[in-house]
Formats: structure tokens, C-alpha cells, sequence
């Protein structure tokens, strides 16, 4: 079966589109071979910086005739029905119509249309400019002397080439013949822009891969990857170093050649008393390059060798590019050194600052607090529906204040922790790389002589940032990493900026998950109706409260059995899921679980058609041995399991209800619940609801599948 080879050459693509823009492709053009009827056996797509590549192997020759009939009118009809039949069937005359019968409509004309399949090459030619021409780039441009002209093509960067071969794998392949843009499809493209610019011609996929390979371009990102891995870690180990692996770092710099060469380069020792996540940030965002660490040096220790990858091999061995890529380096950290150095100085209008020091307790004698001063005295604002961040950091402050009783932090340590925790944005390191927000915090708490666990917190308060980011280090920075979460939440809704869909601006999703994880993995028994009294907001909990515990392997059911709509305790919540879980498989479980369901489906039907329930049972009205014996088996098991509930044992709890299963089957077995009598009647549905009221104490067990 034939193959299809496409590339559409161009200028540089920016590295952060590739990969998406060639699964794009992939799928535009094989759901447009398929919807005219083609089959394939495999596509895969391929790109580097200046080519999108797709390769489809195993396609068909030719589409699938397609048949079709079309329902006439009557054989009876007038004339000029039968003409528009005729016409609409493409039909040269009444003889080629089939006539069927049907017994209520009569004799009728149908029309058997065969449209023929057509040719792979034709239906690629005729989807190929569209894809093209509406492809789904982010930002995209007109260029050349076509782009003056209405509905020019729209590129990312100017296309240069489209490259479009077909043929068996064994036989001479065709160049597919459509042009979009004076652009004419052909086999020919061009290797390295520098190392082999000449063009070439190729015939199919592994043709173009091997002479791409020959013209110094490595089509495979992947491979391109995993060579600069390599080549980088053994680079530094040559030089008694380890390399600092970074793979959204490598993802993008994979992008940015077609023939990588890895170099190292180096800057002056002195550099390296600015903090190290400066330094990585600085080479990284400015030069695109990897850093490096003494072997078996911890994080926060760098040595003056960066990594580099080049797209040219060098004459010189690439002397000339590790030169000029060392001189940006030491510019851009003398401008970090700079904004380091500037930080720890004071500000220059200290007496303006007064009052926001006096009203968050601060010392002007100190970098740090001067930054929270200037903060609050500039009115930054937070949200223009929120206030200023002064105004947000007051509010943290006192809602930390309520939390660090139920967190068992220290009081004195917060109040202090949630005044700085915002300082460091007004410093000139986070103004230029706001990724240190906190990090950098933590470093000049330090410096000024801030305990520990008040740094630790300046830091941890963003955290966790995503599920799998870890905690805060101690209580004092769950105070402050719970107190600033759950503000950011509670302000929103109350100003109705709440996600929809799949947008979420301010990620109060990712808040909410934040607040569950520090809730049940540091086993927080917080209340959150005292802090978030919205009913919504704490709807919103719960959706999330679902997801964590699913995505931790608990059944959609059982969280459903132990979840209520006023839930206000998740840690309460997920014990309950847990002891749930782990009893409902048990023998007892089973047990409790049948006898249960038996009572709820009864007392529903019931409900259903009317009844009401009486909240108390007349044990005067037992007219059987087995209402005696349930009644008594129900007030004994609703006392222990009342009793384990205050414990929060909740798997006593559930033992002491699953006795109820004996006496429940002996029930339904001697016991008319429906008695003519309608005292009796009533009395045993009380006895059902006492049932139901009991193991509802622990989890709705109507809801459980099984």
C-alpha cells in the first residue's frame, strides 16, 4: 500500500509551537483522508525548528465506491415529479430507476446511485491547501509580494516549501500536484541553513530521513533531545561536574536547533554569591542554557560552568560562540548582582513609609519590612473589586490569626510571617523574575535575622502549587499557605469570579486543591463554614474534594455516601471514605450493606407514594418475636455505633451496625410490613426508619453500587 511523506518548510518556528503545530497536522490530514473515505496504517508526525514532517504509512490507493438510494415518488405521479426525481438522481431517463413495492404506499421509483471512489492523489491534492491555509496557529503573518493580495497565506513564519510524495514502497513515488500561494507542491526541500542549504530531492520517508541526516538536520525531537541530554551530562562530568537537569529547558532548546552541538562556557566565581536560583533563572531565560553543580553538590550549590547548545559546528571547535554567549552571561548576571545588592540596601524615602509601618508592626531598620512599607504605601492594587495588596495582607494577617490555633503554629510567628509574606514582590529580583516570588523572600528574611520558621513560611505560602508540589516545611507556613488560599477564594466569590468550564483566570481550582491537601495530609481539623460561609464556595470544596480522592483510587459512590451538602470538616470526610472503603469489602460489610438496602428501598417505595414516617416506635404495638428482636438489636447498635462516632471510629461504628444484618433478614422473612392494621403498619416503617436514621449516622448507604 502506498505512503504519503508531507513537510512544510519555513522560517524558524518558535520552539513552544512546534510540537503542538505537528499533532495538528497529523490530525487535520488524516481526519481529512478518512472523511473522504480513505484508510491508513500509521501516521506520524515530525518537527524541528525550520520543517513540520508527517509520514503516513499503509494508505489507500483509492476510496471506497460509494452506494446510495434515493426514494422517488409514486409510478403514478405526474410528469414533472418524475423529472425532478430524474435530475436530483442524475438519472438519463425513467428507465434507469428501479421501482419497489410497499404495501400501504404503493409502487414507487429509487434511484441506485453509485458515486465511484477516486484516486488517493486526487483527494490529496484537493485537501491539502485548505489544511494549509487555515492552519491553527497561535500568531501568524503575511509575507512576500503575495500578502498584499486578499486572503494571502497566513503562516507562522514565511513558508518556503511544500514537499509532497506518494507512492509504494517499492516502486517510484509522485510529487502530489497543488500549490497554495504560488507555492507549488514538489520532492524537493533543503537541509541545514548553514551547513547544507542546497536542495535535494527525495522520494519517501526514509530517503528524506537519511539524507536530512547527511544534511546535518536530526528530524526526530526526541532523538535531538536525548543527544543534548547526553552529550551535556557527559560534557560536565568531564569536568568534575553534574549537570542540572531542567526538561522544560531541554523541550525548548530541542527546538531551536537541527544540528545540536554542546558546549560549555563559564563566567567568574565571584558571580556565584548571588543566590543560585538567581543565576539558573538568569542564564536560563536570557541565553537558553544549563547550569551546573559540583558532583554531588546539593541544589543550592552552582559552579561557574554553564551549558550551552549550539546549531552550528563550529571551524573552531565553537570557541567563538562560547565566547560571546560567556559575554551575555557576565552582563546579565552583573544585572542580577545588581538587583541582589540593591534588595538588601534601604530605600530612599523611609519617612514616607511611617504609617504602613505602623500599621503592620514593621522596622524600617530592615530591607525586607521597608519592601512590605513601600508596598502598602504605593497602593499596588491586588483586584480593583479586592483592593491593594496592603489591604489582602491585612486580611491574611487576621485570618491567619484564627487559623493558628487549629494548626497548633505559633501566634507570634505568624503574625510576623503574614506581614512579610507579599514583601519581596516590591524587589527589583522578583520584579525581574517573578518566578522567585517567595524564594527570594525567604533569602532576605534570613539575611535580616528572621527566625527560621518565618522564612521557611515567607516561602512556603505559595505552596502547594499544583498536586504535585510539596507542603509548607511546619504549622507557622500552613497558617500563612492556608490563611492566603483561602482568602483568594473567599474574595472571589464574593465577588462572583468564580471558574467556569474550563476557565478558571485566577486558578482557584488549583487554590481549592491546595486547601485539601494541607487539610488531609497534615490532618487539619478545620471548619470551613467559620472562614468560607458561602454555601457555593463550599459546593466548590466538595467538587474538588471528589476529584483528590478519586484521583487517589476511592469510589465515586462511596464518596457520595459520606459526603453531605454541609460537610464543613474534609478531614472528617475522608477518614469516613477511608473506614468506608476499607469495610464495605468485608464480610460484615456485605452484611450491613444488604440489610441496610433492604430497609431504604422499602421505606423509598413508601415515601414515594406518601407515607410519613413516624419519628418514634411503640414497642406496645410488636405483635412478632422478630419486631422485638430488631428493635432491640436497634438500640443497641445505634448506642455503640453513637459512641464510636464521637470517637470518629468510624470502623467500630460500622461493625456495631453490621449486627443489624441478622435480625433485618429475620424481619423481612416473618414480618407483613404492610399490616392491615394501620398503628402496626406504621409502627414497623418507624422501626425501618430507625434502621436507616442509624447507619446514616455514619454513611448514606443507599447510595453505594452493590
Amino acid at each position: 500500500m502506498p505512503d504519503l511523506l508531507l513537510e512544510l518548510r519555513s522560517e524558524e518556528i518558535p520552539a513552544q509551537m512546534q510540537r503542538k503545530a505537528a499533532g495538528d497536522l497529523r490530525k487535520l490530514v488524516t481526519d481529512a483522508l478518512v472523511e473522504a473515505g480513505l484508510t491508513y496504517e500509521g501516521a506520524r508526525e515530525y518537527w524541528t525548528p525550520r520543517r513540520l514532517t508527517l509520514d503516513i504509512r499503509g494508505l489507500n490507493a483509492r476510496s471506497a465506491d460509494q452506494r446510495e438510494e434515493r426514494k422517488g415518488p409514486r409510478v403514478d405521479a405526474n410528469e414533472k415529479a418524475i423529472e425532478g426525481f430524474l435530475r436530483g438522481a442524475g438519472l438519463a431517463s425513467i428507465a434507469e430507476a428501479h421501482v419497489h413495492s410497499d404495501q400501504k404506499k404503493g409502487d414507487f421509483y429509487v434511484a441506485h446511485i453509485v458515486k465511484p471512489g477516486r484516486a488517493a492523489e486526487e483527494i490529496i491534492a484537493e485537501v491539502m491547501p485548505g489544511i494549509i491555509r487555515n492552519f491553527p496557529w497561535p500568531k501568524s503573518m503575511r509575507s512576500g509580494a503575495a500578502s498584499a493580495r486578499p486572503g494571502a497565506l497566513r503562516w507562522v513564519r514565511p513558508l518556503q516549501t511544500i514537499l509532497c510524495t506518494f507512492g509504494p514502497e517499492n516502486e517510484e513515488t509522485q510529487v502530489i500536484p497543488f500549490e497554495v500561494d504560488g507555492i507549488v507542491a514538489s520532492n524537493v526541500t533543503a537541509g541545514h541553513r548553514f551547513h547544507a542549504p542546497e536542495p535535494f530531492t527525495v522520494r519517501r520517508f526514509a530517503d528524506y530521513a537519511e539524507k536530512l541526516e547527511r544534511a546535518f538536520v536530526v528530524l526526530d525531537a526526541d532523538r535531538r533531545k536525548d543527544m543534548i541530554l547526553h552529550d551535556a551530562r557527559d560534557l560536565a562530568f568531564a569536568s568534575g561536574l553534574d549537570l542540572v537537569e531542567d526538561e522544560g529547558l531541554l523541550e525548548e532548546v530541542s527546538g531551536l536547533v537541527e544540528w545540536p552541538q554542546v558546549l560549555m562556557g563559564s563566567f567568574e566565581e565571584s558571580y556565584l554569591a548571588i543566590p543560585a536560583e538567581i543565576i539558573r533563572l538568569t542564564i536560563k531565560t536570557n541565553q537558553k542554557c544549563f547550569v551546573t553543580r559540583p558532583q554531588g553538590a546539593d541544589a543550592g550549590t552552582l559552579s561557574n560552568r554553564f551549558i550551552l547548545v549550539a546549531n552550528i559546528a563550529a571551524k573552531d571547535g565553537g570557541a567563538e560562540i562560547v565566547h560571546g554567549n560567556g559575554k551575555v552571561v557576565r552582563a546579565r548576571l552583573s544585572d542580577a548582582q545588581h538587583f541582589w545588592t540593591r534588595d538588601q540596601g534601604n530605600l530612599p524615602d523611609l519617612d514616607t513609609l511611617k504609617p504602613s509601618a505602623e500599621k503592620f508592626a514593621l522596622d524600617l531598620k530592615k530591607p525586607l519590612d521597608q519592601r512590605m512599607a513601600k508596598l502598602d504605601a504605593l497602593n499596588v492594587t491586588f483586584h480593583a473589586k479586592l483592593g491593594t495588596q496592603g489591604e489582602r495582607v491585612a486580611r491574611i494577617r487576621a485570618l491567619a490569626a484564627k487559623l493558628a490555633p487549629v494548626t497548633g503554629a505559633d501566634l507570634q510567628l505568624v503574625d510576623r510571617a503574614a506581614v512579610l509574606a507579599k514583601a519581596d514582590l516590591r524587589t527589583e529580583a522578583v520584579n525581574e523574575f517573578p518566578e522567585l516570588q517567595g524564594v527570594m523572600g525567604r533569602k532576605y528574611a534570613l539575611l535580616q535575622g528572621e527566625p527560621g520558621p518565618v522564612a521557611a513560611a515567607i516561602e512556603d505560602h505559595w505552596k502547594p502549587n499544583g498536586p504535585s508540589d510539596r507542603l509548607p516545611e511546619d504549622a507557622v507556613g500552613l497558617t500563612i499557605a492556608l490563611a492566603d488560599k483561602l482568602d483568594t477564594l473567599t474574595g472571589f466569590w464574593a465577588i462572583d469570579e468564580k471558574p467556569t468550564g474550563s476557565k478558571d483566570p485566577y486558578a482557584l481550582r488549583r487554590a481549592a486543591l491546595g486547601v485539601i491537601r494541607m487539610i488531609l495530609e497534615r490532618k487539619v481539623r478545620l471548619p470551613l463554614l467559620s472562614v468560607a460561609e458561602d454555601p457555593d464556595l463550599l459546593s466548590f470544596f466538595h467538587d474538588r474534594l471528589k476529584v483528590y480522592l478519586r484521583d487517589l483510587g476511592a469510589r465515586h459512590d462511596i464518596i457520595d455516601a459520606v459526603l453531605t451538602s454541609d460537610a464543613d470538616d474534609l478531614l472528617l470526610v475522608a477518614r469516613r471514605a477511608e473506614a468506608l472503603t476499607a469495610f464495605i469489602t468485608s464480610e460484615d460489610g456485605k452484611n450491613l450493606l444488604a440489610g441496610t438496602k433492604r430497609a431504604t428501598q422499602l421505606l423509598a417505595a413508601e415515601e414515594k407514594k406518601g407515607a410519613v414516617l413516624s419519628g418514634t416506635v411503640d414497642p406496645a404495638l410488636f405483635t412478632l418475636e422478630a419486631e422485638k428482636a430488631l428493635h432491640a438489636a436497634v438500640v443497641a447498635a445505634s448506642a455503640d455505633a453513637a459512641k464510636a462516632v464521637a470517637m470518629e471510629d468510624f470502623r467500630s461504628a460500622m461493625e456495631a451496625l453490621s449486627m443489624l444484618r441478622v435480625p433485618v433478614d429475620r424481619f423481612f422473612d416473618d414480618v407483613l410490613v404492610n399490616d392491615e392494621n394501620p398503628a402496626i403498619r406504621a409502627n414497623r416503617l418507624g422501626l425501618l426508619g430507625q434502621i436507616r436514621a442509624a447507619t446514616g449516622t455514619v454513611a448514606d448507604f443507599s447510595k453505594i453500587v452493590g
